[in-house]
């Protein structure tokens, strides 16, 4: 069967695509995918160039069952996959969508589970004061998960005033704007009140030098934001002095299979992806899309999703 896909270019750009898709095999399941979300992995290839596979925040619906698969059911919503219409995936790749009344766009749930690994690595005690340095969609999610575990202060620190008022809504008890006037005295205020962790989910150089200068001695920096390129930098003196403990928490570095923790984060509404999920668009729409996404032509941006129908 004919299914549209995305390929990406190797100088940049992407093309809408067919493949021919065959019956599932022993111990698979057809999954017609509807929805797929677009990670900052997506922005970086659609810019840059390169051959990755496209997307992998999809949801969609079992459709045939291969042989010997038992287990699940023809109809059930289940996370997983890319930008392809169909697939066919091991069953024991697969993780049911519970029923819920949200529509697919807001079931994106391999984002969410790399918060949890997020929210592990922070390791936040009761009582402990924590910054989040970047108010992007993985940022957003994380001040959500983490406003009820019960830290003493949890600050959000952006470039967007717009993303800071988000984080308030979602449980974030200051907010400040880094390129305000004054930011500098804030900045020696909050390393004056011991900040315990500082998640820095930026993605830049500025944001790891920031979650630097605030974080307490003995603290600790959680490095989820991906700084893209071959190269990043740090102050090893201000590092060591400071017996900073640093931890990276990109997926690889998982605790535990964080998919069925976030699926029950989104099922209960702890984590809620309606307010941050900004742009849906069709497949056939992901070129034009992502050109404008990629150079800042699109206003108000915090999450795509894709409509593979």
């Amino acid at each position: 069967m004919k299914s549209k896909n995305i390929r990406y270019r190797e100088g940049g750009g992407a093309d809408i695509i067919e493949e021919e898709i065959g019956a599932p095999g022993p111990g698979q399941v057809q999954v017609e995918n509807s929805a797929c979300g677009i990670c900052s992995w997506d922005l970086q290839t659609f810019r840059a160039g390169g051959y990755a596979p496209p997307g992998h925040e999809g949801v969609g619906y079992v459709t045939k069952l291969g042989p010997g698969v038992e287990g699940i059911e023809i109809g059930q919503r289940v996370c997983g996959g890319g930008f392809g219409r169909l697939r066919n995936a091991p069953l024991r790749s697969i993780y049911k969508i519970p029923d819920s009344n949200m529509a697919d766009q807001h079931w994106i749930v391999e984002p969410v589970s790399c918060v949890v690994t997020g929210m592990d690595h922070c390791e936040l005690k009761a009582g402990q004061r924590l910054a989040m340095v970047g108010c992007g969609f993985m940022g957003l999610m994380m001040v959500q998960g983490l406003s009820g575990m019960g830290a003493d202060q949890l600050i959000a620190l952006d470039i967007d005033d717009a993303k800071l008022e988000l984080a308030r809504q979602f449980g974030a008890t200051e907010a400040y704007n880094v390129t305000e006037p004054g930011f500098e005295e804030k900045k020696r205020d909050l390393f004056s009140r011991g900040i315990d962790v500082v998640a820095d989910t930026s993605g830049s150089q500025q944001g790891l030098d920031l979650a630097t200068e605030i974080v307490r001695a003995g603290g600790r920096i959680n490095l989820f934001g991906w700084i893209k390129g071959s190269e990043a930098t740090f102050n090893p003196t201000s590092w060591h002095g400071k017996g900073i403990t640093v931890v990276n928490s990109s997926p690889s570095a998982r605790l535990r299979d964080p998919f069925p923790a976030a699926i029950r984060l989104i099922h209960n509404g702890v984590i809620d992806l309606q307010p941050l999920v900004t742009h849906v668009v069709p497949i056939d729409e992901f070129p034009e899309f992502m050109a404008g996404a990629t150079t800042g032509r699109v206003e108000g941006y915090i999450k795509g999703v894709v409509t593979t129908a």
